[in-house]
């Protein structure tokens, strides 16, 4: 995606007619004649459509100059999908359907140029109105902002009606690539503190969606440095945070070898763990398995350090590393994305490998088994012994269940407190 998508000297009417071709309306899962007069497209799907970098199934936002939920539920009954209230008070609502996201919102004034006179930033505020004829509305000059690569606000106030916005306009410089107009920049520094009265998830979804763009790493600084995130983020912050996001660039997933869906896995959890903690999630409102997941990276980092952390891995006693392996199954590379190609590159082949006993540890044998076959009971003990033959397995020290049986023994004759007299069988 490059402003170059846009054809210099090219006029309002053709470069609608070039997005319209680039949207295929044809493929959305409801016509454009299923909209009522007046109808329009507005947005990022028109700013995405001139810069050609529409996603398969784009989220479609269109104002309507009527009751939002109303029509909403009605196309909802007569083509299928489900109806989700976003906001009763202004009239928008979103329908769901064949996973496309639709979202429709009453015009807001007398005319389509007075909706997007309301709008966050200049290069959302342009319209592709569902007529015959293609048509490009850009009152504000938005298509001036695409075509010199900068993002700056329709207004001062249109920031504070909703402070999102503020956060908003780091994520989209972030994920086109644009710089920010310098006015707007100030108003994003200066307002910072009103984003924390923003819904805590609002403020989390676009945190995730910068945390995942290219540059999302330079977009977490700034918000850091500008004080947008001081509500939430976490301590010790600012130098720290800063310099471990420094080192998590775009360039860091190729450096490594992971492949695409390792890297959108691995590099936006690792950049939000840098700002966020878990307490920070759960004033979010995060779900606990996210909490959980950036506690456990950022434990594991603040255990290893910043220098030579392989190295003190490999120092690590076996149930630590075992630990390790267990909190971090699932996210192994976003602790290697900062650590010394070679040796990052070695566990990374390990961690590859499902068959690893360390790397993706599982229980020798399990519970039940045990009580069976040597006669023991539900009890803390035994969850030691399970403990103990993971280890063994994890470290090749026993293999398959034979041998694992045969360690359970050797373990609870080191133990007799904890060895239950065998059930008699008549």
């Amino acid at each position: 995606m490059t402003p170059a998508a846009i054809p210099a000297g090219a006029t309002a009417s053709q470069l609608a007619a070039l997005a319209w071709r680039r949207l295929n309306p044809e493929r959305w899962p409801l016509p454009p004649q299923a909209f009522p007069t007046g109808a329009a497209l507005v947005g990022g799907a028109v700013r995405d459509a001139l810069l050609d970098r529409l996603p398969p199934q784009p989220d479609l936002d269109l104002v309507v100059p009527e009751d939002a939920i109303a029509l909403c539920r009605q196309l909802g009954r007569r083509h299928g999908g489900s109806v989700v209230v976003l906001d009763a008070e202004r009239s928008i609502a979103r329908l769901v359907i064949q996973g496309w996201s639709i979202d429709l919102a009453r015009r807001e004034g007398d005319c389509l140029e007075q909706d997007l006179g309301r709008r966050d930033y200049r290069l959302n505020a342009m319209a592709l109105p569902l007529g015959a004829e293609p048509q490009l509305l850009d009152p504000l000059q938005g298509l001036t902002d695409l075509r010199q690569g900068q993002l700056m606000a329709v207004a001062e106030a249109n920031l504070l009606d909703d402070p999102l916005r503020l956060l908003r306009g780091v994520r989209l410089a972030c994920e086109l690539g644009f710089a920010l107009e310098p006015q707007t920049q100030r108003w994003l520094q200066v307002h910072h503190a009103r984003l924390a009265d923003v819904a805590g998830e609002r403020v989390l979804a676009e945190l995730e969606k910068l945390a995942a763009s290219p540059t999302g790493s330079v977009g977490l600084a700034q918000g850091l440095a500008w004080g947008l995130l001081q509500p939430w983020q976490a301590a010790p912050a600012a130098p720290e945070a800063a310099a471990l996001l420094e080192q998590l660039g775009p360039e860091q997933p190729q450096r490594l070898g992971l492949n695409g869906t390792e890297a959108q896995q691995a590099l936006p959890l690792a950049r939000l763990a840098a700002v966020l903690d878990g307490a920070g999630l759960q004033r979010l409102r995060s779900s606990r398995r996210l909490q959980q997941r950036v506690e456990q990276l950022r434990r594991w980092r603040q255990r290893l350090g910043a220098e030579s952390p392989d190295a003190r891995a490999e120092r690590l006693s076996e149930a630590e590393r075992l630990r390790l392996q267990r909190d971090l199954e699932e996210d192994l590379p976003a602790l290697l994305l900062t650590w010394p190609t070679e040796a990052a590159q070695a566990w990374l082949r390990r961690w590859r490998d499902p068959n690893d006993p360390l790397f993706h540890p599982r229980a020798a044998i399990d519970g039940l088994t045990l009580q069976r076959e040597l006669g023991l009971k539900a009890s803390p003990r035994l969850g030691s012994l399970l403990q103990h033959l993971m280890l063994q397995r994890a470290f090749g020290r026993v293999q398959g269940r034979l041998e694992a049986l045969e360690a359970a023994q050797r373990w609870l004759e080191r133990h007799p407190a904890d060895v239950q007299p065998a059930p008699r069988r008549d």
